[in-house]
């Protein structure tokens, strides 16, 4: 090679390294979808436990994963072409679908227990709450998410259901006796699209006669059901992985998990488009572009 050909490599080098050339590092945010609370049964008094939230990945340096981990590694991506899906809430007793980016993948909540016939909590990113008289609660995914609450432990009036596991903070137990519910764990805070967003909070377990409901952990976990009232139980906030609140009888059914998200960073340069039935949105914070990817199961293309 020529000392001019030589010279124009090394100055091309520096000139893409210093605008970052492929690959990218890409930090992420990957939330899959929450639990459905557990719905009424035939009759009063059969309080529910509430949905777990969707399971909760990160790589944003300096913030948390679910389940108390550390942050994720970074991803280095070349062009190319990357699989991603949104993972939608569950509906009352399912859990919710998983979110996938690349090679990340978050398991969805679990369903909160449903008495009489199958008072236990499933097993899911965050763990679904147990219905009354249960103590058998759903676990969370290691690095994702927590475990639900205990049912209260009598079926007596007043029984309640456990909340939700949350992607921080395990899901409080059912309480006889007009306490309440269980309330849904905490989720998770994160400032990856420039200002603190908590997501991925667990769902209220649900109340018999005039207890107290259980509420919803913060980030979308919704609130559990009454049967005085009836008070329903509200639905997990769409796109934070909530878990649903749990129900109370048959005329205060339980609630759907949120939806989940899918929100990941490349540098500004890198050209990024998306396949058909992706829903997503993309700002500039500093020297890099979030995306926000709130719906659909598809492609993404880096180039």
């Amino acid at each position: 090679m020529a000392n001019s050909s030589i010279s124009d490599f090394l100055k091309y080098n520096r000139i893409s390294s210093a605008f970052g050339a492929s690959p990218y590092p890409c930090s992420y945010l990957v939330i899959a979808g929450g639990g459905g609370g557990g719905t009424g049964a035939t009759g009063n008094d059969h309080a529910n436990g509430g949905g777990g939230a969707g399971g909760y990945r990160s790589s944003v340096i300096g913030e948390s994963s679910g389940g108390g981990a550390s942050a994720e590694t970074v991803l280095s991506l070349s062009t190319g072409v990357y699989d991603l899906t949104v993972g939608e809430g569950g509906p009352n007793d399912a859990n919710g679908s998983n979110s996938t980016f690349y090679v990340i993948t978050s398991t969805g909540g679990g369903s909160g227990g449903n008495a009489p016939t199958d008072p236990t909590g499933a097993n899911g990113g965050s763990g679904g709450g147990a219905a009354r008289n249960s103590t058998t609660v759903g676990s969370g995914v290691s690095g994702q998410g927590r475990a639900g609450g205990n049912g209260s432990p009598n079926f007596v009036s007043g029984s309640s259901g456990g909340g939700g596991g949350g992607a921080s903070v395990v899901g409080t137990n059912g309480v006889n006796g007009g306490t309440g519910g269980g309330n849904g764990g905490n989720g998770v805070a994160s400032s990856i699209t420039g200002s603190s967003v908590t997501r991925a909070g667990g769902g209220g377990g649900g109340a018999s006669g005039s207890s107290a409901l259980g509420s919803g952990g913060s980030g979308g976990g919704g609130n559990g059901a009454r049967t005085t009232g009836p008070t329903g139980a509200t639905a997990g906030t769409a796109n934070t992985g909530g878990g649903g609140g749990g129900g109370a009888s048959n005329t205060a059914f339980g609630a759907a998990g949120g939806s989940g998200v899918v929100i990941f960073t490349l540098p500004a340069q890198a050209l990024v488009s998306f396949s058909a039935g992706v829903t997503q949105t993309s700002a500039t914070v500093g020297l890099t572009r979030v995306y926000t990817v709130t719906a659909g199961t598809g492609t993404v293309t880096i180039s």
